[in-house]
């Protein structure tokens, strides 16, 4: 995992240096809009809704809308004013009952590790929140924007999870009315209960809709049922087969310049036709090499030159034993010359 924010919790004198990481990522199932006969990605342009026209990206502003259905464009000016924090410091507000906390108010989870410096007071901090059985109440600035969280402890590790505000929650505007229940249709309902009672285990549940959407696509696959596109379908953009463009560009050059173009699948046709000639052109010419006994010639050239470099041998063999016979004659002169003397 990659820490996407580092900074401190304090409560009281104490700080301890963390990092955050996302606890969660979905897994959920998502489609692409292509069409229908070919499988082409759909692509959408930004278009204004007044004059019709594309807008680029750098002409593109944020607006607000007000109740009233009034349209006011922020620039940069205007959202520089906004508060905003960079703060690093996830201050601890108060420790509350963790039953006080309504999950509703939960959105997203980060899963926060102590730096070397900190897991003493990590570990601090961990105990007294399981002690006490109270999630701890903070305000966190995440991407400039002051938000409020909890944080509580999860297999070991400090847990914090950032809430929605109060006014984000929304009321029923609707009520349940029923009639008289029965005291027979409770104990009923108490029985079921027990019988349907355990513990609960995540890993007992398994995403059926999307194993069933991978085994749809998987025996679509084996059957050869897949369209093959020119553009792909990663999420990084549209790559186009360079080839068929330039192949494109030509035609379209040509037909510009009023010559006939004939279409993609007679040249496909023809492509394959040279093909074809070429294969069948290459296997004429490698049936008679086969034939050919290149190893014999290179055999005879070389019998032919070993005498040589035998005879070359002998005769470097003899320029040395010339050598070492003169070497000796002149040795025994020169012992006879001392003797002498």
């Amino acid at each position: 995992m990659r820490a996407i924010w580092k900074g401190a919790v304090s409560f009281g004198l104490v700080s301890v240096p963390v990092k955050l990481y996302a606890a969660t990522e979905s897994h959920d199932v998502s489609f692409r809009q292509v069409h229908a006969k070919d499988g082409g990605r759909i692509r959408y342009q930004r278009v204004c809704s007044l004059d019709g026209e594309e807008v680029p990206y750098a002409d593109i502003a944020k607006g607000y809308e007000t109740e009233d259905g009034e349209m006011v464009v922020l620039d940069e000016d205007d959202l520089a004013s906004l508060p905003s924090s960079s703060s690093r410091e996830i201050a601890v507000e108060k420790f509350v009952p963790s039953e006080q906390i309504d999950p509703l108010l939960f959105e997203k989870s980060y899963y926060l590790e102590p730096e070397k410096s900190g897991a003493k007071p990590y570990a601090l901090l961990r105990e007294a929140l399981l002690a006490a059985d109270r999630m701890a109440v903070v305000t966190v600035a995440i991407r400039n924007r002051t938000t409020i969280a909890v944080l509580r402890v999860r297999d070991d590790v400090i847990v914090l999870q950032t809430m929605m505000w109060p006014d984000e929650v929304r009321t029923p505007d609707f009520s349940v009315e029923v009639g008289e229940v029965k005291d027979t249709e409770v104990k009923m309902a108490q029985m079921l209960v027990e019988t349907l009672a355990g513990d609960f285990d995540a890993d007992e549940f398994t995403d059926d809709y999307a194993e069933a959407v991978e085994a749809v696509v998987k025996a679509k696959v084996e059957g050869g049922e897949v369209t093959r596109t020119e553009t792909s379908t990663k999420s990084s953009g549209e790559v186009v087969d360079l080839l068929a463009a330039l192949q494109r560009s030509v035609q379209a050059a040509k037909k510009a310049r009023g010559e006939d173009v004939p279409d993609q699948a007679e040249d496909a046709a023809d492509d394959e036709a040279e093909d074809e000639a070429a294969d069948t052109s290459d296997e004429a010419d490698e049936k008679p090499a086969r034939k050919r006994t290149p190893r014999k010639t290179a055999t005879s050239g070389t019998a032919a030159k070993a005498p040589a470099k035998k005879a070359a041998a002998g005769k470097t063999t003899a320029k040395s034993a010339t050598k070492k016979t003169a070497a000796k004659k002149t040795t025994t002169k020169k012992a006879a010359e001392r003797k002498a003397s």
